[in-house]
């Protein structure tokens, strides 16, 4: 108010900052007229014109106003009002009332052809359109003669504005969908999740689930209230909240979950075994190229409140849940059961899940302990694999993945979400064709929260002539570089094309600096160029298992270590895959291949393992495609031993896989070498190519 009460009617100094858009044909968007960097309109009087009535308001300023006559007044237009709006803008300050009347220039090389053409095409005359007149207001009906959109909503009278030359809407389509698929992802984008609870007790939807989850914990008697005895001490919680979709995009729950925050813990004191398998999404991936092949139904369960079923053998006291303080006061929680959080909380849960599953008669994997199968007497299987509260069901054995279901339902409460569509933040569509990953919204998500969701996209995550050293210009901020890092490393489980970039990255954690956070934009930008690019698992003859090993000899500028890469592939469909830099520095190319080489076979043998569990065919030997050929010679021959001795123990194992008949070791070119998109950066054309061999599609790709 007090900017009203000093506020003069001859006083416009109140506008001197104003930028107004002209609603015109031209599209276009001006400031107010300036002169010498300063603002020139000042002392406009507006009156009534008293001649057209009550329902015809004008607005003219005073003839004698020569500051605005002597400054091409004609190049400003006036805003036309109605009765309603006018008064709407009328400031009351002591005795004077001003009278909102605002000017815009209009733009000098634009506005006059734009006029021109919109009367010429207009259905009237030249003789029937009203003329500006210079230095005189127009009437309300002459202003939509010239100006037929001033009624339109402000937001479809004004263009809409672009940020970017380079939208989002030039890289997503959902036009390659089904109807059902694309609404489903249209549905994912819908929700916003709150930062923190008392944003969410504010939305009603929120609100109810912390409430639920609130009730559900007192209900299982997780916590007992009391003062915090003598020489104790509390771990803290909060609030992390999620959103659960049925198959067809609708929305299951609004999930609100209590999460201690473990890392206050003390072994010894409130923890000690703690150690709890969770899925490889490795183990996933494979299930997923099997289901390709043999149509298998995919399903997903959710175990609500998975981890109070576990049971807390130590005394643990946690602080009261946040947005709770008044209800609880000065006291804490003493912890009965286990909570989402603590360090023991996972031991605990899937301690009791595995007992369940073996007393339904499961087997538990070894190659993956969180992997379950059982056979039938004719020879079907139905497959169960848990990540925390998550799982996936599948297998050609219908009868039994619905009587599992119904006895989980007996000791956990189970929550059926139907067909697998979105799981741990991954999209599953599915066609005759295929199955496809993807993490379209994670990186739409990730776009936004960084602000770059208008960048310019580019065409490789990383720039093939770009060298990072550990120092730097300027340092950055160690805890955002982390969690965008952090973020990365996530996104590359249905990204391998980044998986090189996000490894270099990633190296410089403990101290990052301006450079270092360039290229973690440089990723971020290409990821712009295809955010729903994913894996395709297709349906193939093959059933055997390829290796493609590769590495990039004294890659690192810092230490001059060598970067091994390998990706595998069953049944004809991309699993597995890694980048990383070695251990040691090796002496010479055929070292560093044959480190490669060597971690490539152990997973290999590892795949071996899974599929043999799982009792499904696999072609021996297992094909392992190297482009060395000093490395695949030293494999066959233990000669050449100025090169070997270094690598005796790798050397070992690879002969003995070899004489075993476990593993063989074609050649191929390096034009060919899959996993020469893991060892280093390269230029457009070579990844492109390397992309299509590791089977990778974006359905979300604009036709």
């Amino acid at each position: 108010m007090s900017l009203f009460n000093s506020f003069q009617t001859e006083d416009m100094s109140f506008f001197n900052n104003l930028s107004l858009p002209v609603s015109q044909s031209s599209k276009t968007y001006t400031s107010a007229p300036t002169k010498n960097g300063h603002d020139f309109l000042s002392n406009p009087t507006p009156v009534m014109s008293s001649e057209l009535g009550e329902s015809e308001p004008t607005f003219s300023h005073e003839e004698n106003n020569e500051n605005l006559e002597n400054n091409d007044n004609d190049d400003l237009i006036e805003m036309p009002q109605n009765n309603e709006s006018y008064k709407d803008n009328r400031f009351e300050a002591g005795n004077k009332t001003w009278k909102g009347k605002v000017f815009v220039r209009k733009n000098h090389k634009e506005s006059d052809e734009s006029t021109s053409q919109h009367c010429h095409e207009s259905e009237l005359g030249d003789d029937q359109l009203p003329k500006k007149r210079k230095g005189k207001s127009i009437s309300v009906s002459e202003s939509r003669i010239l100006y037929p959109d001033i009624d339109d909503p402000v937001a479809v009278r004004k263009p809409v504005r672009s940020c970017t030359k380079y939208p989002l809407s030039n890289f997503i389509s959902y036009s390659n969908l089904s109807s059902s698929f694309s609404a489903f992802t249209s549905k994912l984008s819908s929700v916003e999740i709150p930062k923190n609870v008392q944003v969410a007790l504010e939305v009603p939807k929120w609100r109810e689930a912390v409430l639920e989850e609130m009730k559900a914990l007192e209900k299982n008697k997780t916590w007992s209230v009391m003062t915090l005895p003598d020489g104790k001490k509390t771990v803290g919680c909060k609030w992390v909240f999620t959103v659960k979709y049925n198959s067809d995009g609708s929305i299951e729950r609004y999930k609100a979950r209590l999460v201690a925050k473990g890392f206050t813990q003390t072994y010894g004191i409130d923890y000690s075994e703690t150690f709890a398998p969770v899925a490889k999404l490795n183990t996933v991936r494979i299930l997923l190229s099997l289901a390709a092949n043999l149509d298998w139904p995919l399903h997903q369960l959710d175990v609500k409140n998975a981890f109070l079923n576990g049971d807390l053998e130590e005394e643990v006291y946690m602080d009261i849940p946040p947005g709770f303080e008044d209800k609880f006061g000065s006291n804490v929680c003493k912890l009965n059961k286990s909570l989402y959080g603590l360090k023991q909380s996972p031991r605990a849960w899937f301690e009791k899940f595995t007992y369940s599953m073996k007393k339904q008669g499961y087997i538990q994997g070894q190659a993956d302990h969180t992997l379950f199968t059982k056979f039938s007497q004719d020879g079907k299987i139905a497959v169960l694999i848990v990540y925390v509260d998550d799982i996936v069901l599948t297998g050609d054995d219908i009868v039994e993945m619905a009587r599992v279901k119904e006895k989980l339902a007996l000791d956990f409460e189970i929550k059926d979400l139907g067909s697998m569509r979105y799981f741990l933040g991954m999209e599953v569509a599915r066609s005759k064709d295929g199955i496809v990953v993807s993490q379209q919204k994670y990186i739409l998500d990730l776009l936004k929260e960084t602000g770059m969701s208008g960048c310019r996209p580019a065409d490789t995550p990383m720039d093939p002539n770009a060298k990072l050293w550990e120092e730097g210009s300027v340092p950055v901020d160690t805890g955002r570089y982390q969690r965008l890092v952090g973020k990365l490393i996530y996104l590359s489980h249905t990204r391998p094309d980044i998986a090189f970039s996000v490894s270099v990255v990633s190296q410089f954690m403990h101290s990052p600096f301006e450079e270092h956070l360039e290229a973690v934009y440089r990723i971020l930008r290409y990821l712009k160029a295809n955010p729903g690019k994913g894996l395709f698992f297709k349906k193939t003859n093959e059933r055997n298992v390829s290796i493609f090993t590769d590495a990039d000899w004294a890659g690192s500028v810092t230490d001059r270590r060598s970067t091994s890469g390998y990706c595998t592939y069953v049944w004809g469909n991309l699993v597995t895959w890694r980048s990383k830099k070695q251990g040691v520095v090796a002496r010479s190319s055929a070292e560093a291949e044959f480190r490669a080489m060597a971690q490539g076979i152990c997973e290999g043998l590892w795949i071996h393992r899974v599929l043999e569990e799982l009792k499904m065919k696999i072609e021996l030997p297992l094909k392992l495609y190297s482009d060395s050929k000093a490395a695949i010679s030293i494999a066959h021959n233990p000669v050449q031993h100025d090169r070997t001795k270094h690598i005796e123990i790798d050397r070992h194992f690879i002969k003995e896989k070899l004489d075993a008949g476990i593993i063989c070791l074609p050649f191929v070119t390096s034009s060919q070498q899959t996993a020469d998109i893991l060892t280093k950066s390269l230029a457009r054309p070579t990844f492109e190519h390397l992309i299509g061999k590791l089977g990778m599609i974006d359905i979300y790709a604009p036709t």
